[in-house]
């Protein structure tokens, strides 16, 4: 009985910081709100997946380096994929965010041009490798790296920016990006504009505040920051929200930036 009610504590304590951080107010001040500065979808989805993916640092710097971005796009990124000239590419050229650079960044072009090209969403890049009955998003993620890099021209040095399973990452920035996709709920923050995966299927982003807090609570043991690390914590997660569990990354992450633990 003793343990159930420590658990259950522990979910009343999680539930109270998720309701504390998964709200409007939280969005300027995060990443998210790269994507968030959007309407269409694809533009959501591109500059989403972008800001992710520069995801490491100061989120202040984070979000000034995805601005840029959307400026060399002239502020319409889908319009601006789909219908640059060689010229336009131009203008990527010394565009560097910590090891992100412009070699990167003009792959990330080539990619999703040959992509919208015969898709309406990025989420068949995802989808295609997994199935609806599958525990997580595992195999997904590994179908996305390899058609992400299906291009005799993908420059070797960009493979380090697209973390996948199979790489035994944890895969924090594409977890953090299908939680913005993927997630459904009336808060205002997650997306939810993706209905192939199921927010079920998705692994809590393992940063280094997720993993601290998870720690001290003890909802993580294994030491590897690695994808097994990923699915530890998402293991306990799901016995407390089985068709949400990634809710919870709101919880430990404020816990972490409020120096909770």
């Amino acid at each position: 009985m003793a343990r159930k009610n420590k658990t259950e504590d522990l979910k009343s304590l999680l539930d109270e910081w998720v309701d504390r951080y998964n709200i409007p107010d939280f969005i300027a001040d995060d990443p998210i709100s790269i994507p968030h500065l959007f309407t269409k979808k694809q533009d959501i989805e591109i500059m989403g997946f972008w800001a992710a993916t520069l995801a490491w640092g100061q989120r202040k710097t984070i979000i000034a380096k995805s601005k840029v971005l959307i400026d060399l796009m002239d502020h319409q990124p889908y319009d601006f994929i789909v219908n640059h000239s060689d010229q336009d590419l131009k203008r990527f050229q010394g565009f560097v965010h910590r090891t992100f650079n412009d070699t990167d960044a003009l792959y990330f072009v080539d990619f999703f041009k040959r992509w919208y090209a015969e898709h309406d969403s990025l989420e068949q890049a995802f989808s295609k490798g997994m199935s609806k009955k599958e525990e997580t998003i595992e195999n997904g993620i590994n179908h996305f790296r390899k058609t992400f890099f299906d291009s005799d021209y993908a420059p070797h040095r960009t493979g380090k920016h697209i973390a996948s399973p199979d790489r035994k990452s944890a895969c924090k920035r594409i977890n953090m990006f299908l939680r913005w996709m993927v997630r459904q709920d009336k808060k205002g923050v997650d997306f939810g504009i993706w209905k192939e995966i199921k927010p079920a299927q998705l692994v809590c982003p393992l940063d280094v505040h997720v993993e601290r807090v998870s720690k001290h609570l003890g909802l993580l043991k294994r030491k590897p920051t690695d994808w097994q690390a990923a699915l530890e914590l998402t293991k306990v997660l799901r016995s407390f929200d089985p068709q949400d569990p990634v809710k919870y990354d709101f919880a430990l992450f404020g816990m972490g930036v409020a120096s909770k633990y």
